[in-house]
């Protein structure tokens, strides 16, 4: 009986081992994260109401299917002026070449009235502006 449950206790072992050693071809690694320009932005409604929430989208068009949207970098510079730089990661794994567009949002929620500026970054140092403005 105790050479049974050592046997099967080996192969238990084993058969961890060469599932650990498997292959995943769907996984890649995610080797870098870099600036990606937002090409445009679309807002619904220039004007809403305070503690309101409103999707704000913006498109940046990724030259591979290496890259994809990593997140934001969203900056209160002061009461009413916002920028945005969106990100993208790199992939180390095989991919399709060709680019393709993908859409991404921000949830606005604005805590005040006033007038809200909102800069995308577009490259180098040009920006997309747009003006919200909270009643």
């Amino acid at each position: 009986m105790k050479n049974i449950f050592h046997l099967g206790f080996s192969a238990f072992i084993l058969g961890l081992l060469f599932i650990s050693c498997d292959d995943n071809d769907d996984y890649q690694t995610v080797e870098s994260i870099d600036k990606i320009k937002i090409d445009s932005v679309r807002i619904v409604n220039d004007t809403m109401d305070v503690f309101s929430v409103q999707s704000i989208k913006t498109y940046s068009t990724y030259p591979s299917h290496c890259e994809g949207f990593y997140g934001y970098d969203y900056i209160h510079n002061d009461n009413s002026v916002r920028t945005v730089t969106a990100y993208k990661y790199i992939t180390s794994g095989p991919c399709t070449q060709g680019s393709y567009t993908i859409a991404s949002q921000i949830n606005f929620s604005p805590q005040h009235v006033g007038n809200y500026t909102f800069k995308f970054w577009n490259g180098n140092n040009n920006w997309i502006t747009k003006t919200i403005v909270v009643e």
